[in-house]
């Protein structure tokens, strides 16, 4: 479970566009921190590295070596905890607001009785 100070590295991480897009490119699948450089063109390898470097930080990429290499994985668990401190708790205020605006159209998209619709009429001639 994420404390609110590992929760904080979370949110920094997820508010910077180009680290949201190399969660999307590890949402496929693990890749090398060259594969991620290379997704970049605008950005310079070290720059790639400290982008990932707050992911890790924030344990939404594990990165493990192979060799030479650097693997980078997705780590999902951050996220979901996230969701389940942050928005699961607003998902009944919502769902009950979506019921009652549903109740409402229903309402108003029933055909009115004969009795109403005479008194309307009766109520324009006078």
């Amino acid at each position: 479970m994420t404390t609110p100070k590992d929760s904080d590295h979370v949110w920094k991480a997820l508010a910077d566009p180009t680290r949201r897009e190399i969660l999307d490119l590890l949402r496929d699948g693990p890749r090398q921190t060259t594969e991620i450089a290379e997704a970049f063109p605008q950005l310079s390898r070290f720059g790639v590295m400290k982008h990932l470097d707050v992911l890790r930080e924030a344990g939404l990429v594990c990165t493990r070596s192979e060799g030479r290499r650097r693997i980078n994985s997705l780590n999902a668990n951050p996220l979901r905890e996230i969701v389940e401190r942050w928005i699961g708790k607003y998902e009944a205020y919502w769902a009950n607001s979506m019921l009652r605006v549903k109740d409402i159209a229903e309402q108003d998209s029933k055909p009115k009785s004969k009795k109403q619709t005479s008194s309307k009429r009766k109520g324009k001639r006078a």
